[in-house]
């Protein structure tokens, strides 16, 4: 590929010039990127709050014409890009159901220049990976149970509506001031699935998804966020992510967080971490609210699961066996 024709890609990625109005919203600056959208720091023409606005504009599925206008890339099909918009639909439709004060709230979406947009609260503060990077883990006992009891609240809600998040990451979760968490990018939320084949495809995220999330045939539940929780409560102390879900089901490589962290966390702490992190589903806490207790009453892991776990053929999983 050509550099001008590099230069072209990038310009059809660009963001909506600041300025622009769309829906009583002034565009301040793009702030953020990702594989399916755009997101954009904004004013209500109103109200004159700040706010979050995302934009569906999925890389090699649809580009830039012009200043706003959204088309689709000529070799990409309709109902690809169909099912992206309906997609994204479905991430505003369900953080608009959701009320809890650790959930991103969505005042409202809409289309407009052939795609989709969807408008959310602007909070001050930092992206927890950003801060692990940064910090270079080693976070506190009093970090952890500041930002994950109130994520796993969160999460209980959701499982409560029959809702799954499955793309729980340090990225996805933003600190307000004070540690006060907010779990952010409901892009990958689905209904949880009453049968293996009602399965839908899976966004998967290598150390923080569970080996269940790399099967078509994988049966995720409330059990897959809990891993992902416990992966990034790991990332916390560990300043890296663990090592993948399916690398780790062929090969066990990673040394227990109780083992491995003994002289710095307190033991129930780090057993409960290693709990939600069993490649095994059903090794796991079943739900965020087991998770969340055993979090609360500082209890750690229940003594008959103590003793080191037996190879499994991994059911709900859908994966090869060990």
């Amino acid at each position: 590929m050509t550099q001008a024709s590099n230069h072209d890609k990038r310009k059809n990625r660009e963001g909506l010039p600041p300025g622009t109005v769309i829906d009583g919203y002034a565009i301040i600056k793009l702030i953020g990127s990702g594989g399916f959208s755009l997101i954009y720091l904004a004013e209500d023409e109103e109200t004159q709050e700040r706010v979050v606005i995302k934009e569906f504009l999925p890389r090699n599925l649809a580009r830039r014409v012009g200043s706003c206008r959204v088309e689709m890339e000529r070799q990409a099909s309709q109902e690809n890009f169909n099912n992206g918009r309906k997609l994204f639909y479905q991430e505003a439709k369900a953080l608009a159901t959701l009320r809890h004060p650790n959930i991103v709230n969505v005042r409202t979406f809409f289309l407009a220049n052939n795609t989709a947009y969807m408008v959310m609260d602007y909070e001050q503060g930092k992206n927890l990976g950003k801060y692990i990077k940064h910090r270079k883990g080693r976070l506190s006992t009093a970090f952890l149970l500041t930002v994950f009891p109130p994520i796993l609240d969160a999460l209980s809600l959701i499982h409560s509506t029959g809702q799954l998040h499955l793309d729980i990451k340090p990225g996805n979760i933003h600190l307000r001031p004070g540690g006060n968490p907010l779990l952010l990018d409901f892009g990958a939320v689905h209904r949880i699935a009453t049968s293996r084949r009602s399965q839908a495809s899976q966004v998967v995220t290598p150390g923080f998804s569970p080996v269940e999330q790399y099967y078509s045939s994988g049966y995720v539940g409330p059990w897959s966020d809990v891993y992902a929780i416990g992966a990034t409560m790991r990332a916390c102390i560990d300043g890296r992510p663990p090592p993948s879900a399916i690398e780790r089901h062929a090969r066990e490589q990673l040394k227990p967080a109780v083992s491995q962290h003994r002289r710095r966390y307190p033991a129930w702490l780090l057993e409960v971490i290693d709990w939600a992190m069993e490649v095994d589903p059903l090794l796991r806490p079943q739900d965020a609210g087991s998770m969340l207790e055993a979090l609360n009453s500082e209890s750690g892991r229940p003594e008959a699961l103590l003793e080191p776990s037996q190879p499994s053929r991994l059911r709900r999983a859908g994966g090869p066996s060990q």
